[in-house]
């Protein structure tokens, strides 16, 4: 009891509901006590205006066909470590089942006697042999786990298909539990069955893979970048712009991405390597030093909204490759909890906030100005419902590496028809690709210039407007003034003030001939990706577009991009 009373701030909905069903237990003293704390406690959350918040996912997978040594009693005993560990610290966190492992003895008598106020138990969406025979489908797989996105995932399937097997491994959930997995997550979840998931069954929170290109021949790029978003119902990759066109489940981005890092990885190849959180990674998960600079920049870098990570991994790794790295990290999370710099809460818990919190899709922001041992880049992203940016800074020069076009129009390659690939792709529109128009020797980006050559200026500040945009000042280096870059939910405007200077920006690529750029009229540049057209507007200054160059110039020292989808 005393110890339910004492918990830290992050277990305030179990504190609530300790105190609903125990209060008639308590002598009149203790339920005063228990009061005065949760309304401490209460007071705590108010007061921050934008969460950090931490998910622990560990999903479960019964058996590993790529290893011999990695038998079903070796991963069985990696969650038993991991539910230890988590135990150890009193970290909550949620646990996602494959079908097969779902139906394991061993991991319903394990998961089954946790306490439900700190664990919760979900759903993990990729798709065994046991459950697509059950549903009366062929099994078409190498193994019976097979990651092939036309075999171990919705894609490979039908949308009637898919229904059958969201059937079968609810009502399976259902008879072992006595209740529907709130949580459903996946390195990737389509339209259709995210929304029957919800409708039939409850589900209010879900989670995919972070971009990657080429990773296990599974590319997610240009989407909404970390955070959470409510997914179009044509396309969960895809924000929607309505809520009439969202499907009411967010998706939080899972592993937590190496903002510089992650982006920059494999350029020149057709796939990317993992910078993230993953404690099985020793450059960056598995390095305290690089654990370090991650909570750190999380925790004090400025943010829109709500700041996000999902920490944990699959146990696929086994505990010898990722005991070090969580054995690192959960004693510093739990910290960063008793100090209440960080919320950390189940998978459904922070669907539940942020249903609460925000009717569509809200602005966000990430902010890396801390370095790294001696790299002095910095880094910013901005995510709303229509478009995301990312500014990259290094030696006194600010480019946009990345700018994407959200539009729930466009429709997923994978809404109503099944591949029959093993690899499948999920996009948004681009403006600005830093990594599919690089090189090895050349990292494009939209570049402040002028006749003499880009601009070079001091220390980007970041702070948000009583508005809540992000706000971007950048001092010039060589003369008084700066260039201020406001950025809205539809609206991107940079202005350089107090000072005149004949500057522009320019987009430099190192290969033309993927540019999706068509023409450029008066306030309008039309562009076309995977055959649906698109558009960047401008309020203020002008495109021009020859040769496979953009440009935009000022009016008055001020561009202003408008973010709108097609009609």
């Amino acid at each position: 009891m005393s110890e339910t009373i004492f918990t830290p701030l992050p277990y305030l909905p179990s504190m609530l509901g300790f105190a609903n069903r125990f209060r008639g237990r308590l002598s009149t003293s203790c339920q005063c006590f228990l009061a005065l704390m949760l309304m401490v406690s209460t007071h705590a959350c108010a007061e921050s205006q934008s969460p950090r918040i931490v998910n622990i996912v560990n999903f479960i997978r019964l058996l590993e066909p790529r290893s011999e040594a990695i038998t079903e009693q070796v991963l069985f005993q990696t969650v038993v470590k991991q539910v230890e560990l988590m135990k150890q610290h009193q970290l909550p966190g949620t646990f996602l089942l494959q079908y097969d492992a779902l139906k394991d003895e061993r991991y319903q008598k394990l998961l089954k006697g946790l306490p439900r106020e700190q664990f919760e138990i979900g759903c993990w969406w990729e798709l065994p042999q046991p459950l697509v025979e059950k549903a009366g489908l062929r099994w078409r797989g190498r193994y019976p786990w097979d990651w092939h996105s036309n075999v171990g995932f919705a894609s490979g399937y039908t949308p009637e298909e898919r229904e059958r097997l969201v059937d079968v491994y609810m009502a399976d959930f259902h008879d072992i539990y006595g209740y529907y997995p709130k949580s459903a997550a996946s390195w990737f979840i389509d339209a259709h069955t995210l929304k029957y998931m919800h409708d039939k069954y409850g589900v209010i929170a879900s989670a995919n893979c972070k971009d990657q290109v080429g990773t296990d021949g599974y590319t997610l790029w240009g989407g909404y970048w970390n955070q959470a978003y409510y997914p179009s119902t044509r396309n969960a990759y895809m924000p929607s712009q309505t809520t009439a066109g969202q499907i009411p489940v967010p998706i939080f981005r899972m592993l937590g991405s190496d903002p510089l890092r992650q982006y920059d990885t494999g350029v020149g190849h057709t796939h990317q390597g993992v910078i993230s959180l993953e404690p099985v990674y020793g450059d960056s998960g598995g390095d305290p030093q690089w654990v370090d600079w991650y909570l750190q920049n999380f925790v004090d870098g400025e943010c829109l909204a709500f700041n996000y990570v999902q920490a944990g991994q699959e146990n696929s790794f086994t505990w010898p490759a990722m005991q070090r790295g969580l054995e690192y990290q959960f004693p510093k999370i739990a910290k960063l909890r008793d100090e209440h710099q960080v919320r950390v809460e189940t998978l459904a818990e922070s669907g539940e906030w942020f249903r609460r919190e925000f009717p569509v899709t809200p602005s966000t922001s990430v902010t890396f100005q801390t370095p790294l041992k001696d790299d002095d880049r910095q880094t910013i992203w901005f995510n709303s419902r229509f478009y995301r940016a990312n500014l990259a800074w290094q030696s006194g020069r600010l480019w946009f590496r990345d700018l994407h076009l959200f539009d729930q129009s466009l429709e997923s390659p994978i809404l109503t028809q099944k591949v029959d690939r093993p690899e499948v792709e999920f996009y948004t529109l681009p403006i600005v690709d830093g990594f599919h128009w690089s090189s090895r020797d050349v990292l494009p980006g939209l570049r402040f210039v002028t006749s003499d050559g880009e601009i070079v200026g001091g220390e980007p500040k970041v702070t948000h407007t009583p508005e809540g945009f992000l706000q971007v000042t950048w001092p010039l280096q060589a003369q008084p003034g700066a260039f201020v870059l406001t950025f809205s939910d539809q609206q991107l405007r940079i202005e350089l003030t107090d000072a005149t200077l004949d500057w522009h920006l320019e987009l430099t690529v190192a290969d033309q001939t993927h540019l999706p750029f068509k023409q450029a009229s008066e306030h309008v540049v039309s562009a076309v990706y995977h055959d649906h057209a698109y558009q960047l507007q401008t309020l203020e200054g002008e495109p021009s577009f020859s040769d496979g160059q953009l440009r935009l110039t000022p009016n008055s020292q001020t561009i202003t991009l408008q973010f709108t989808p097609s009609e």
